[in-house]
């Protein structure tokens, strides 16, 4: 096993309250698609994968692992493609702007990710919201100057499930992609990880992925990122 020495995590569901920080934003996003439409509105969020009935999205539905341009390809699969354009840049901008603001960190994850940084751990995001909405993010939960970067779907030339943002904080940090850890509660993150060659794959309860859709895939699956520190000082003392 190699050491690891870098770990990139995914935003929402992961270090963000997803159903907190997002529920209200995607009711905006759908009644904005749906130009105030309530039962329209309604219909869009269940086709992005909304349960009426426990009020969450469902594990790797579009909403909970997708960009906004799956969004609007699912909602406006008529439009030309300048006008998707235009409607990914108007959702951008609400993801960007509102999601950021709202952000509602989940427990204990403000001090778990000063933890890995005293412990010298690399850190970086990996999510496929905007990058603006991502480093924006940081800045809200007050944690921006512990990571290295943040890569959001439209830095890269393919998000996730794609391994290009392995890659790319591969070249940034130096490291080796069997030094890196990906962190997620999807199976987009984990099946990044797997493509990018990471050394560990880490699935986390706390957001919509299930302990079911995470352990075929995951090395590990934990409750939360705050989980994470005891992990991987473990994981060291099995090595030694």
């Amino acid at each position: 096993m190699a050491e690891i020495k870098g770990i990139l995590f995914d935003k929402d569901g992961t270090l963000v309250d997803f159903n907190a920080t997002w529920l209200g934003i995607a009711d905006f996003m759908a009644m904005d698609a749906a130009e105030g439409d309530r039962w329209k509105a309604d219909r869009l969020l269940a086709a992005a994968g909304f349960d009426f009935l426990s009020k969450r999205f469902k594990p790797d539905s579009i909403f909970a692992s997708g960009t906004n341009m799956d969004v609007v390809e699912l909602w406006f699969p008529r439009l030309s493609e300048d006008d998707q354009m235009l409607a990914v840049a108007r959702f951008n901008e609400i993801t960007s702007v509102q999601g950021s603001s709202m952000a509602v960190a989940l427990p204990g994850i403000v001090e778990t990710l000063a933890l890995l940084h005293r412990r010298s751990y690399r850190l970086g995001v990996a999510t496929n919201d905007s990058t603006s909405g991502a480093e924006k993010t940081l800045v809200t939960l007050g944690v921006a100057q512990l990571f290295d970067a943040a890569y959001g779907y439209d830095s890269v030339d393919r998000p996730k499930p794609a391994p290009d943002t392995i890659l790319a904080f591969s070249d940034l940090t130096g490291l080796k992609p069997a030094e890196i850890a990906m962190v997620g509660d999807n199976r987009h993150d984990l099946e990044m990880a797997r493509a990018g060659g990471c050394g560990l794959a880490v699935g986390v309860l706390s957001g919509t992925g299930t302990r079911e859709s995470l352990s075929a895939i995951a090395d590990v699956v934990l409750n939360s990122v705050a989980d994470l520190p005891d992990f991987l000082a473990a994981r060291v003392k099995e090595t030694i």
